[in-house]
C-alpha cells in the first residue's frame, strides 16, 4: 500500500507541470551514454511517448561522434580531431552522413514508434530544414560547418500532425552538393530558438553543473555567466554552459543539463519539484 501511495504522490507532484507545459515545445538533445546503452534507449522512447500523450511537443536532435569513430575504424580510416572537432574530408563526411542520418536516426525513430508515438527521421537536407556554411577555423577541418539558418515550417507542420521529429546534425551548404557535419548541441540550440521552444534539454554523461563537488540545481543568467570563469567549469561543460546562456538569451524559456544515464531522466527533470540536473533560466521563479 505504501508503494501505491508514493506512486500517487509522484503523479500529484507532476500535475502542475503537466498543466503548465501542455501545448509547449521541448527540444531534447539526445547524447551521452544513452546512445550506446541498450537498456536506456527504450526508457527514453517511453519518455517521448508520454510527453506526446499529455500534449507536449517533443523534438529530438542527435549527433553520434562515438558511433562515427567506430565505423571509421571498421573501414580502416583514422579519426583526427583538432580542438575537439573531427577533421571531415569528403570520405569521412559520406560515412558520417550514413551513420547519423541512416543508422542512428532510424534506430531512435524505431524506438519511439515502438513506444507508441509517431516519429519521423530528418536531417537539415529535408525541405532545407537548416542550412550550414563552412566553420571558420585556423585549421582546415574540411566539411565541418556551423548552422546558418533554420526554417521551422516543416517542423511546425509535422508537430501539428502529431509527429515527433528526430533530427540528425547533417546539413546542406549554400551550394549544390555541399554537405556539412555540425555540432549537434548547436543544432539543438538553433532548433529550440527557431521553434520558440519552452525548454532545451541536454542529455549528457554528467549529473549537471558541479561547483565545489555539489550539483547546482538552478541558475539565473547572471549567475551562469559568472560561473563561466569558475575553475570547476572546464572541458566540455564550458561550451555547453555558454551555449545554454546564449539559448536563454535567444528566447528559450530554460535550458537543462541532465544525466541521460538515469532511466526516465527527461520525466524526472521536468515533472518533479527539484529535478535531477541543472536548469538555467531567466528567472529563478520559473517552474521546472
Amino acid at each position: 500500500m505504501q508503494t501505491k501511495i508514493l506512486k500517487a504522490k509522484t503523479l500529484i507532484e507532476a500535475l502542475p507541470y503537466i498543466q503548465q507545459f501542455s501545448g509547449q515545445t521541448i527540444v531534447i538533445k539526445y547524447g551521452g551514454s544513452l546512445m550506446t546503452n541498450e537498456e536506456l534507449k527504450p526508457s527514453f522512447a517511453q519518455d517521448i511517448a508520454l510527453l506526446t500523450c499529455i500534449g507536449i511537443t517533443p523534438i529530438v536532435v542527435h549527433g553520434g561522434g562515438k558511433e562515427i569513430s567506430k565505423w571509421m575504424n571498421k573501414v580502416g580510416k583514422e579519426s583526427r580531431f583538432v580542438d575537439g572537432l573531427r577533421v571531415t574530408d569528403s570520405e569521412t563526411m559520406e560515412l558520417t552522413e550514413m551513420v547519423l542520418s541512416g543508422k542512428i536516426n532510424s534506430e531512435i525513430v524505431a524506438h519511439i514508434n515502438h513506444a507508441g508515438a509517431k516519429a519521423v527521421g530528418l536531417s537539415g537536407k529535408d525541405a532545407n530544414l537548416f542550412q550550414a556554411r563552412k566553420l571558420d577555423s585556423t585549421s582546415d577541418l574540411g566539411w565541418v560547418g556551423t548552422i546558418d539558418m533554420v526554417d521551422a515550417n516543416l517542423l511546425t507542420t509535422l508537430c501539428r500532425q502529431g509527429y515527433v521529429p528526430v533530427i540528425s546534425s547533417v546539413a546542406p551548404g549554400q551550394h549544390a552538393g555541399e554537405t556539412y557535419n555540425l555540432n549537434a548541441d548547436h543544432v539543438a540550440e538553433a532548433i529550440a530558438r527557431g521553434t520558440a521552444a519552452l525548454k532545451l534539454i541536454y542529455l549528457t554523461d554528467v549529473d549537471g553543473l558541479l561547483i565545489n563537488q555539489k550539483l547546482v540545481h538552478r541558475l539565473t543568467l547572471d549567475a551562469a555567466e559568472a560561473l563561466l570563469s569558475h575553475p570547476d567549469v572546464q572541458g566540455g561543460m564550458k561550451p555547453k554552459l555558454a551555449s545554454a546562456i546564449s539559448t536563454v538569451r535567444g528566447g528559450v524559456g530554460s535550458v537543462h543539463m541532465i544525466n541521460g544515464g538515469i532511466q526516465h531522466a527527461v520525466l524526472l527533470e521536468i515533472f518533479t519539484d527539484t529535478g535531477i540536473g541543472t536548469m538555467i533560466t531567466l528567472d529563478t521563479g520559473e517552474v521546472r
